[in-house]
């Protein structure tokens, strides 16, 4: 083969190298835009339902299309298309409309026209309490060996949907409200661990999510380490990685 042949050779692997990367990485953005997004979750305002260490997928199909669901919110959309509301129950990543690019994750409550009370740690929905019952403590060991044990109770919504929420304090700063009336347009977020969670029930920092803001519902956890520990640390994982959570449906 001569020099020249060579580096024609050369220049066109090159090229097939590149158009192969460049594919995957629209590929790639594509899934991302319309399908699914991966998140990882870095609080406990969502225990015991998500963990710190957790990463989900979230569709972003399920809700419709805004110009949050693109990166950057560039995309030229007004409102919602092909809009589908959520429903009560469903777990979703929203923007912060404080700023609209933080994401948040959180549990739907409120649906447009609902009226929002929490009365001595129990959630009120249109004046009727929901169901709520105690069941076994949540346990959770620090770095240090301390066990700890966080009162939990599941809860069942009026359509049904049922899931576990934690009481860290029975006189938390959020267990007693005034009533909150969702706006049209507009949904009630709160997080499973009510004592710590910034929410909708802080009107100053979250407040009413309006649908335009949602950005998909959370779908199955696909990966989960533990919360002192490091994904990339590919080494540790046989002691590090939460095993038992890998694929669990939301």
């Amino acid at each position: 083969m001569s020099v020249s042949e060579e580096k024609k050779a050369k220049e066109g692997g090159l090229y097939e190298t590149v158009k192969v990367i460049v594919q995957a990485l629209i590929l790639a953005l594509v899934v991302r835009t319309l399908f699914f997004q991966p998140f990882n979750i870095p609080s406990g305002s969502m225990m015991d339902t998500l963990l710190i260490g957790d990463y989900l997928f979230v569709s972003k199909y399920s809700y419709g299309y805004s110009k949050h669901s693109f990166p950057y919110g560039l995309a030229p959309v007004e409102g919602r298309i092909w809009a589908e509301e959520p429903e009560r129950g469903d777990i979703a990543v929203f923007k912060l409309p404080k700023d609209n690019s933080t994401d948040y994750i959180k549990r739907v409550i409120g649906l447009p026209g609902d009226e929002i009370q929490m009365i001595d740690g129990v959630l009120h929905i249109n004046g009727e309490a929901v169901k709520r019952e105690r069941i076994d403590d949540y346990i959770e060991t620090d770095p240090f060996g301390n066990v700890r044990r966080v009162p939990r109770y599941r809860e069942t919504l009026p359509n049904g949907v049922t899931y576990d929420t934690l009481d860290l304090t029975q006189r938390g700063t959020w267990d007693n409200t005034r009533v909150y009336k969702v706006p049209p347009g507009h949904f009630f977020m709160m997080g499973d661990n009510r004592d710590n969670s910034t929410d909708s029930r802080v009107l100053s920092a979250v407040g009413y999510v309006p649908f335009e803001n949602f950005v998909g519902r959370a779908e199955v956890i696909f990966f989960s380490i533990d919360e002192d520990a490091s994904a990339w640390m590919v080494w540790k994982w046989p002691w590090t990685v939460r095993w038992n959570r890998i694929f669990r449906g939301l």
